[in-house]
């Protein structure tokens, strides 16, 4: 059996510390992020922050049950993590949002029900920071 290419994306950041801070937040902000991303924002700048909640603890972990359990639903993750679904199911809209998680809607045979299969889209993620 052919083994799967790797997947590796690129995540290319410049930092930039022209624009003030909003409150609460100090320091450098992210001014260009390179495709495939796309932020869905009417700013295209994002904070530090911002970019600090797409790499967090809990995103780390979701990437991981799913590449390793390969969970049939987002419930079935959000279980393996002991984490309410819903905060769940929003961290992994994030995750698909930068590709990084691709939702495969699914009819369950048992129950009769839709439901969404999370599938990792990489293998390596690179980010590479310009000062």
């Amino acid at each position: 059996m052919p083994r799967k290419k790797k997947t590796i994306k690129n995540i290319s950041i410049k930092l930039s510390s022209a624009k003030i801070p909003k409150s609460n937040e100090s320091g450098f902000f992210l001014t260009a992020i390179i495709p495939p991303w796309n932020i869905k924002s009417s700013d295209p700048d994002f904070s530090i922050k911002e970019f600090k909640q797409l790499l967090s603890l809990e995103k780390s972990r979701i990437l991981h049950v799913i590449k390793a359990k390969k969970p049939k639903s987002i419930y079935s993750v959000a279980k393996e993590l002991g984490r309410d679904f819903k905060a769940v199911r929003q961290d992994i809209k994030l995750l698909e949002q930068f590709e990084l998680v691709r939702l495969i809607p699914e009819n369950d045979k048992k129950t009769g029900r839709n439901r969404l299969r999370p599938v990792l889209e990489l293998d390596k993620l690179n980010v590479s920071i310009e000062f």
